[in-house]
């Protein structure tokens, strides 16, 4: 990409030292540190770090080119704009010549829920004999047997995101389905992304360090679906607390689809059941019924099957087949992920008020009678705190036993996020307290009986733990099978 290509296009307050220069622009960068020759160099202001701090070094590093919010005293050209934030998705949909316009995107937003419902919307495109490309938590996907490319966000920086939807162009990738999170709204990393498609899993509480409020949070996420144009579809799930706000912000041109349980909507479970097989209900369809036999388990998983098939409904592909491929899939990595069987240790990602509640009930519906269920978590540091005492009231009042423990700290002692969580129990007679997480799972096994159903929530498919100076590699599917079967 030549600068006349920016210039041309971005809205700009000041251009300095750009006379007579037109070079070709080899790649985008933000990180200093990894900025190559020829790059350009976006200095992103962020919540700890200012990149204008940074910009020295990346010229050293070969940046032949700056966009900036303030003139910096550099020998290269600078562009200076308002909102390096927002500049930089432009620029990286220009340099990547707007990937998203030329495939079937769809995005699924959500506190719970994202992961599974975009692997679920993946297999049934390809059910139906058609491609798809995935973009999320856990990596991004050329197709569904495809190994994980490495992902440091749920919704990539916009630089990446748009190579990796680039990449998928050059492969002919006819739709892509991708995680769409809360602060990649609010951060602009999706600006630009033509999304033909958006679904909404839920709103509940998660993240209010970053955007305080609740309503805060839902306009960060209404965003998606505001700017869905004529001829597009929405999805949104009817039993949210938040439904009717975001209905009210699709427009009437857009094709709206709603799913639920408890109240009316175009897809809809009925006599939902549970055993230790999976879940079972008759999904009515606009008035066509279908029976529905789950290997997943939980309410929350007929919630992802129902928003799944609602991309099926609203995209045209045919409803017995999806059904079909739905009923052999058992989960997702770390999501309601069984390990072992006796006793039955569950691993799930659940870290909010809503996931632990979700998923310790649907643990509840598969532990026998007599045995207890015990659940082992703990809460992240640097994040939402006043999310600790709920979720110890949540598993008080639905675990048999408890353990408390840590999960990534980060800065904060891990002793003071345990006694923030534990101010949400009535009593604590029933009660372990482990801040090492690998001697709490320990102290699970010492206490379980063969019948008993062992949760390990809060970190689900990472294989890592972020302490205050260091990250080390931590997978808790590892620690369970080492520990209660040797393995």
């Amino acid at each position: 990409m030549r600068l006349s290509t920016l210039t041309d296009n971005l809205n700009y307050i000041e251009l300095v030292n750009t006379e007579d220069f037109d070079s070709e622009i080899s790649g985008i960068s933000y990180n200093s540190k990894k900025t190559q020759p020829e790059d350009l160099f976006i200095c992103l202001t962020g919540e700890h770090v200012d990149g204008h701090e940074y910009a020295e070094e990346a010229v050293t590093n070969g940046a032949c080119l700056c966009v900036v919010e303030r003139r910096l005293n550099l020998d290269i050209p600078q562009i200076v704009v308002s909102d390096t934030t927002e500049a930089i998705a432009q620029i990286s949909d220009l340099f990547y010549s707007s990937p998203s316009q030329k495939v079937n995107l769809i995005g699924v937003t959500g506190t719970n829920g994202k992961t599974t419902v975009t692997h679920l919307i993946q297999k049934l495109y390809e059910a139906n004999n058609e491609q798809c490309g995935l973009i999320g938590t856990l990596g991004h996907k050329f197709f569904s047997e495809d190994s994980y490319h490495d992902a440091k966000h749920t919704t990539p920086q916009a630089p990446e995101l748009q190579k990796i939807l680039y990449d998928m162009n050059e492969k002919c990738i006819p739709n892509i389905v991708m995680e769409v999170s809360s602060h990649a709204l609010a951060q602009h990393r999706v600006d630009y992304c033509d999304f033909n498609g958006a679904v909404l899993t839920n709103l509940t509480q998660d993240h209010l360090d970053f955007h305080i409020t609740m309503n805060n949070y839902f306009l960060a996420k209404a965003k998606l679906f505001d700017e869905l144009v004529a001829g597009d579809f929405a999805v949104i799930n009817a039993d949210d607390e938040y439904a009717a706000r975001f209905m009210e912000v699709v427009s009437p041109t857009v094709n709206l689809y709603t799913y639920g349980i408890n109240m009316p909507a175009n897809i809809r479970a009925e006599n939902i059941k549970f055993d230790n097989e999976g879940a079972s209900f008759i999904c009515d369809i606009m008035g066509t019924k279908y029976p529905v036999n789950l290997m997943m388990n939980g309410m929350f998983s007929v919630y992802n099957v129902l928003a799944a098939l609602s991309v099926a409904v609203a995209t045209g592909m045919n409803i017995e087949k999806c059904i079909s491929v739905l009923e052999t899939i058992r989960g997702v990595a770390g999501r309601f992920e069984v390990i072992v069987k006796k006793p039955t240790v569950i691993v799930d990602y659940a870290h909010t008020p809503d996931g632990l509640e979700n998923v310790l009930k649907a643990a509840k519906e598969i532990t026998p009678e007599g045995a207890n269920l015990i659940c082992l978590f703990g809460c992240g540091g640097d994040r939402d705190a006043t999310k600790r005492p709920k979720m110890g009231a949540i598993a008080e009042n639905l675990a048999d036993r408890v353990i408390v423990t840590s999960d990534n700290p980060r800065s904060e002692d891990p002793q003071q996020i345990i006694t923030d969580i534990l101010a949400g129990f009535k009593s604590t007679s029933n009660v372990i307290v482990e801040p090492d997480r690998e001697l709490a799972i320990k102290e699970a096994y010492k206490i379980a009986n063969a019948n008993d159903v062992v949760l390990v929530a809060g970190k689900g498919h990472e294989d890592y733990q972020i302490l205050a100076n260091e990250t080390i590699h931590f997978d808790d599917r590892e620690k369970v099978r080492e520990i209660f079967i040797g393995a």
